[in-house]
């Protein structure tokens, strides 16, 4: 008699392969909808095509639909459309038909070049708010007087929408890169300081104990048992600042914007570009994946012991 089991095939009087006569449990190959299922990449690639597929239905004209496609290109352009748009956005086209006047990309840009001056403007927000945010998250979590003193101003800056202050920000520093820098910044911020406070609450009292009755100073405290503990807390925050920079980035570029990915995502809506619009989109999204992908690996190589028990 044989017993089907999970994945496996379980013979109480012996399989084929068990000589003493006992019990043999032998391996079945699951069905091939378990293995998609257990394919990560195979299922992302299903639902991707998936995704396309129902595009392609909406965007298509059809004859049952007066050749129409079931929405408008100005709401939902075709993939052909969009990708037209890209292909322009990156090369050198006439800017308008029958003008032999040139222009380069977008608004005289490269989309690269958009795109790398709005990952310059994040990257030094980002930096700024790790530099300030970590020794202040480290400070708020030892010493109790900052913690209560400058807690309730965190929460509230937390809070805040980004086009709540942008105006302020642009009468206080302009319309160039500094009121932008200042957002992205202000928007990182908080959450990489609640972060290391996280961190940091979360170091048991006898790591510390031992490192001291080792006779570590309080620097070697710091650095051999508090950085590495809030390592995995830190980079978590960094991940969640990086995409809270990502989602202030059009609110950072409205004014001025260009270059910039976010500034082009914006003017293109205005101006009813809604292939470039989507385009844009679409990098924002794939660049944003690609960066949190880079910390995730960094935080496997910098923090091994992590879920491990």
């Amino acid at each position: 008699m044989v017993i089907p089991l999970d994945g496996l095939e379980y013979h109480p009087s012996g399989g084929p392969d068990d000589r003493h006569g006992g019990p043999a449990v032998v391996a079945k190959s699951a069905p091939l909808w378990v293995r998609v299922r257990k394919n990560h990449w195979t299922t992302r690639l299903i639902a991707l095509a998936a995704f396309l597929v129902v595009w392609w239905i909406l965007t298509t004209p059809w004859a049952w639909n007066g050749d129409k496609p079931i929405m408008l290109p100005l709401y939902l352009p075709s993939i052909p459309s969009v990708w037209n748009a890209f292909i322009r956005a990156n090369t050198i086209h006439p800017i308008a038909e029958g003008v032999d006047r040139e222009v380069v990309g977008e608004y005289g840009y490269y989309l690269w070049q958009h795109l790398l001056a709005t990952l310059q403007r994040i990257g030094i927000g980002l930096f700024f708010a790790i530099v300030i945010g970590l020794p202040l998250g480290l400070l708020m979590a030892s010493v109790k007087i900052i913690s209560v003193s400058v807690e309730p101003y965190i929460n509230f800056l937390r809070s805040l929408p980004p086009l709540g202050y942008i105006g302020l920000l642009i009468v206080w520093f302009g319309i160039d890169n500094t009121s932008k820098i200042w957002l992205l910044f202000l928007a990182a911020f908080p959450p990489i300081t609640i972060a290391t406070i996280a961190g940091v609450s979360g170091i048991k009292e006898d790591q510390i104990h031992a490192a001291q009755s080792l006779g570590a100073s309080r620097l070697q405290v710091v650095s051999s048992v508090t950085v590495p503990a809030i390592a995995p807390d830190l980079i978590t925050g960094i991940r969640v600042a990086l995409g809270f920079a990502w989602t202030t980035v059009v609110a950072a570029e409205l004014n001025n914007g260009i270059p910039g990915i976010g500034g082009l995502a914006y003017l293109s809506g205005t101006e009813l570009k809604t292939p470039l619009t989507i385009t844009c989109i679409i990098v924002i999204g794939i660049t944003a994946i690609v960066l949190d992908s880079i910390i995730k690996a960094m935080e496997r190589v910098l923090t091994p012991w992590r879920g491990k028990a």
